[in-house]
């Protein structure tokens, strides 16, 4: 009997022991995981306090084809397994603050309709530090898709429908149908790299969150975009960096000059005006030397992402003065005509350039010229483009 019981009492102890070892090898692991990741260089925090998938402490050597800035190389390898992302933001009152655009390498604004000015932002080098999630996506918009175009063999190209005449009621004019051009470029096709929630897009890239801005909004301000979520889903259907070919997406595509940036000039604030009846899309560009940035405020009123707090800045701002045309339908779409000539000014080093844009098609590169017939150089970092109705007053 007794030897029973020591036999139960060394079979319980066994028990205990191996639950003592079990729990203690769990917790051990636990311990080693959570130190590997918080101690990890794959996880160092950036100033806003978010979690960083890269080291950002280290040399900031590698130069982002898009706008010149410096970045570290565990940065480059995130993004050379990508291509761009152009991605339609609005700018009405009731979708501020936006997400995401102070990740953007660069920038373009114009009128989409109603004196509303819209953004499309591009994505490649900045996103590579962490997920950037981006909100709200609206509809495409033509002389939007004609800048997409410049950023090599078909970038992603991320919107939430666009002006079309699929139900064939004739209320949008043939010169504005964005959707039937995406057609025409090959870029709308089934798994292609247009991604849009009404035809082919759906969660985890897009999804609509109508709690992002803490208060009730409209449906058409909710929908959200993951970045990396979009890259997953363009590697899937063949547009990584290379797409199923193997042809890389940069192959004949062109980057600007880029110049470091000095104080050259006095000019401290640039100021105008879309249309003159909307003075809540009013753009005011304040120039700090120390920086040698430039602050973004929209409606007076300072310009920030929601999703980092970060002030919008900019390192250049380009006006290109365009023929407007519209409203062209019923439906009250703007045009605008970005391909051929037009004047332009460049702001950069607190120095204003007067000058003029040149772009023959879609396909050709943006390229702008001084007084003197010299292609200007950006400053490294953010672009931002404002696509201003031709005879427009800039203050500055």
């Amino acid at each position: 009997m007794n030897k029973v019981i020591e036999s139960k009492n060394f079979m319980l102890t066994l028990g205990f022991l191996g639950l003592y070892l079990v729990s203690t090898g769990v917790s051990l692991a636990a311990f080693v995981f959570l130190f590997k990741n918080n101690s990890s260089s794959d996880n160092a925090k950036t100033n806003n306090g978010v979690i960083s998938r890269v080291d950002l402490s280290k040399p900031k050597t590698e130069e982002c084809p898009l706008n010149g800035a410096y970045f570290t190389k565990e940065e480059r390898k995130f993004w050379e397994e990508r291509r761009p992302i152009a991605v339609m933001i609005e700018n009405s009152i009731d979708a501020r603050p936006q997400s995401g655009l102070s990740r953007a390498d660069v920038i373009y604004e114009a009128v989409a309709e109603g004196g509303i000015t819209r953004f499309m932002p591009i994505f490649y080098c900045n996103t590579a530090s962490q997920e950037v999630k981006v909100a709200p996506v609206r509809s495409a918009r033509i002389y939007f898709i004609n800048f997409a175009m410049e950023y090599g063999d078909k970038p992603i190209f991320m919107h939430v429908g666009g002006a079309n005449n699929y139900s064939g009621s004739g209320d949008t004019a043939k010169e504005a149908r964005a959707l039937e051009f995406l057609e025409t470029i090959g870029w709308k096709v089934p798994r292609g790299n247009d991604f849009d929630t009404t035809y082919d897009s759906a969660y985890p890239v897009f999804w609509r969150n109508y709690e992002r801005l803490g208060r009730e909004v409209a449906t058409e301000h909710t929908m959200m975009a993951s970045l990396d979520a979009a890259y997953e889903q363009a590697k899937k259907r063949g547009f990584g960096f290379n797409d199923e070919n193997g042809k890389a997406w940069n192959e004949k595509f062109i980057q600007y000059k880029f110049i470091d940036g000095k104080q050259t000039g006095s000019v401290s604030e640039i100021s105008f005006d879309y249309w003159d009846n909307k003075q809540d899309y009013s753009v005011l560009w304040k120039y700090d030397p120390t920086s040698n940035n430039y602050l973004r405020l929209t409606g007076g009123q300072v310009h920030t992402d929601l999703e980092t707090k970060e002030p919008l800045l900019a390192k250049n701002v380009v006006i290109l003065f365009a023929k407007e045309k519209g409203p062209v339908d019923k439906n009250m779409h703007m045009m605008y005509t970005v391909t051929g000539k037009g004047k332009a000014l460049v702001f950069q080093n607190g120095e204003a350039i007067e000058g003029t844009w040149e772009k023959k098609d879609g396909y050709d590169r943006l390229k702008l010229f001084d007084s003197k017939d010299k292609e200007i150089a950006f400053v490294r970092g953010v672009t931002w483009f404002h696509i201003v109705p031709a005879g427009n007053t800039i203050n500055y």
